[in-house]
């Protein structure tokens, strides 16, 4: 392929391949997209002006979903959102438990609010998606990105929130099965029941609502009722 200098001096060259471009072009959007959308999510949730409030982003194309977002002011009033990478937000509001904003605000302060931190390990790991912290007030906005941590506080916060973001996906689920897919609420209250084993869920009462409509909703398998109504007591028993 010719330069421009070539041009200059009467020579020729050949056009790169539109699929060529087509795929750096999609590359460079991408990487514009990952960039602008924490400070998006930033712009658009004013959860509470004036208090402090923790964002949590994670991006990872291919995975489901492939972006989350979870914002909790220090009143543990919040958003949470997940969505294709190429799709618009709609966050939703949630209301996280005095006990575990405390723990999370907690951690922030033990990182210094993000100021000046790497997160990031020096060992190279698999893509595990890049994960966004800020903290925000009304004086202050600090991030940091990182994709895998060794640091033990960012380890733990990373933890809760993404606890936390399981029990949004497992709640969103529910909600699409007993719209459009009845059959499939029996396995979908299964694994949440192996989820609770294995403790990968955190702010679980947020599943109550929908769990009581399952178990008293007749228009559901009977199993699903009885998956629910399991649930909802172990949930009640470790409040």
């Amino acid at each position: 392929m010719g330069t421009f200098a070539d041009i200059a001096l009467g020579g020729s060259f050949t056009i790169e391949s539109s699929f060529k471009i087509r795929r750096l072009y999609t590359h460079f959007l991408m990487m514009g997209i990952l960039a602008l959308l924490p400070g998006l999510y930033i712009l658009q949730a004013q959860v509470a002006p004036g208090v402090p409030q923790l964002t949590f982003t994670k991006a990872l194309k291919g995975s489901s979903p492939e972006y989350i977002a979870l914002i909790i002011d220090a009143n543990g009033k919040g958003t949470y959102d997940s969505h294709k990478l190429e799709d618009p937000p709609a966050p939703h509001p949630i209301q996280i438990s005095a006990d575990t904003t405390a723990r999370i605000f907690s951690l922030a302060q033990s990182l210094n609010y993000f100021r000046s931190i790497n997160l990031d390990s020096r060992h190279k790991v698999a893509n595990l998606g890049q994960k966004t912290l800020t903290y925000q007030t009304d004086k202050e906005v600090n991030k940091v990105q990182y994709n895998y941590t060794e640091n033990h506080s960012a380890l733990e916060l990373t933890e809760t929130l993404e606890k936390i973001s399981n029990v949004e996906e497992q709640i969103a689920q529910l909600e699409y099965a007993m719209k459009y897919d009845h059959l499939s609420l029996p396995e979908a209250l299964r694994q949440i029941q192996e989820g609770l084993v294995d403790h990968l869920y955190i702010e679980t009462t947020l599943m109550i609502p929908t769990l009581e409509k399952i178990s008293t909703n007749p228009r559901f398998m009977h199993l699903a009722q009885s998956r629910a109504q399991e649930i909802l007591q172990r949930i009640e028993e470790n409040k």
